[in-house]
């Protein structure tokens, strides 16, 4: 500040004699603000208009609330335990993360929407062109912006709305509410206690007893075929995606689809080229068939479907976000954002039929992040 302006800011004992106003006027004038008019949008407090606009405004913020309320109840008491496709009660499964989106959509909305039509319909309309300067903030300054900060609170006149501020304070509780649910929920919730069949940790290709025997089967485009694969079927440097089949599931419309819908029964079945060098990861050294070695498909970085391989490179491609494996090298990702190998499913063939068949399930979670995941 100036010299001048220096003479003229008040001593702070003089500062706590001011009124609000009185601190209002002071603190614009400091800063080069000109008020041209400020014109309530209802003039005569109390009016059938006023009280109207005002249930309009609180109408949004209370559809906020219901919304919140509504999406805690989705979260907490919605089906959302995993049902495969097809099987009774998959349809209100699969709406579940829509109906997440959907309430806390409407809750946003809703208390958005009260916040503009507010201040577009009850708020004072107040035009001020202000000169910019720099400057420290000293006592003075601070004071009267603390002046002007409440002026502006009470000009909104939310303090004689109670209507609006206790919808309004009710909505903003229960969106806070969901969305500290939505964002620590996942990290409570134990995904264990919901999953008795051990879905989580297995997939498909488990047997039920030693015994059982899981055949690579075909995807023809048609669930109710069965297509099994011999070694001699797929040419060296070949590929194709197979699925895990059980004798006691054929005739079985039911069980045929459902082994070519769950998400990680699909299999990368790869046969490299002979002499092709291989380095094998730890423990499983005898999971492949001669040339022949199985990888999940689905990628560990998201879940896509690994289906592009580089039959010189060996090189297995995710298209979605670019990462590469490496099935020279154990399938371990060589670039892009995946950082953890492509299971290995333990293969081999049926002495008695010819076909090839799983030795057993992964010994290693399928797929993206995993809920208890070992480093």
């Amino acid at each position: 500040m100036s010299d001048q302006q220096d003479k003229k800011t008040p001593t702070d004992a003089e500062l706590a004699e001011l009124s609000r106003d009185e601190l209002v006027t002071l603190g614009l004038a400091a800063d080069g603000v000109h008020l041209k008019h400020r014109d309530p949008h209802f003039p005569v407090p109390g009016t059938r208009a006023e009280k109207r606009t005002e249930r309009g405004v609180a109408a949004w913020f209370i559809l906020g609330a219901l919304a919140g309320l509504a999406f805690l109840g989705v979260y907490f008491a919605w089906p959302h335990e995993y049902v495969a496709p097809d099987e009774p009660g998959s349809f209100w499964y699969d709406l579940h993360t829509p109906m997440l989106g959907l309430t806390l959509g409407l809750s946003i909305t809703g208390i958005g929407v009260g916040v503009i039509a507010y201040a577009k319909k009850l708020l004072p309309h107040e035009v001020a062109v202000q000169d910019r300067h720099d400057g420290g903030s000293a006592e003075f300054d601070k004071q009267t912006s603390a002046a002007l900060l409440a002026d502006s609170g009470a000009k909104s006149e939310i303090g004689r709305r109670s209507l609006i501020r206790r919808s309004l304070l009710g909505a903003g509780t229960v969106f806070g509410l969901g969305v500290g649910v939505f964002a620590v929920g996942g990290l409570v919730r134990n995904p264990k206690a919901y999953d008795a069949d051990g879905a989580l940790a297995t997939s498909g290709w488990k047997k039920k007893d030693a015994k059982e025997k899981v055949f690579l089967r075909r995807d023809t485009g048609n669930p109710h075929d069965v297509v099994l694969v011999r070694p001699e079927d797929v040419e060296p440097g070949g590929f194709e995606t197979v699925f895990p089949f059980r004798e006691s599931e054929r005739g079985n419309d039911h069980k045929l689809l459902q082994a070519l819908r769950r998400s990680d029964n699909p299999v990368m079945l790869i046969r490299l080229r002979p002499g092709q060098p291989v380095t094998k990861r730890k423990g499983q050294a005898d999971f492949n068939f001669g040339d022949l070695y199985a990888y999940s498909k689905v990628c560990t970085h998201l879940g896509c479907p690994t289906s592009l391989f580089e039959q010189q490179t060996g090189r297995l491609l995710c298209p979605c976000h670019q990462s590469q494996f490496d099935v020279f090298n154990y399938a371990k990702p060589i670039f892009g954002p995946a950082t953890r190998s492509l299971p290995q499913l333990p293969i081999t063939v049926d002495p008695e039929t010819g076909f090839l068949v799983a030795r057993g399930d992964f010994i290693e979670p399928v797929g993206p992040a995993y809920w208890e995941r070992k480093p």
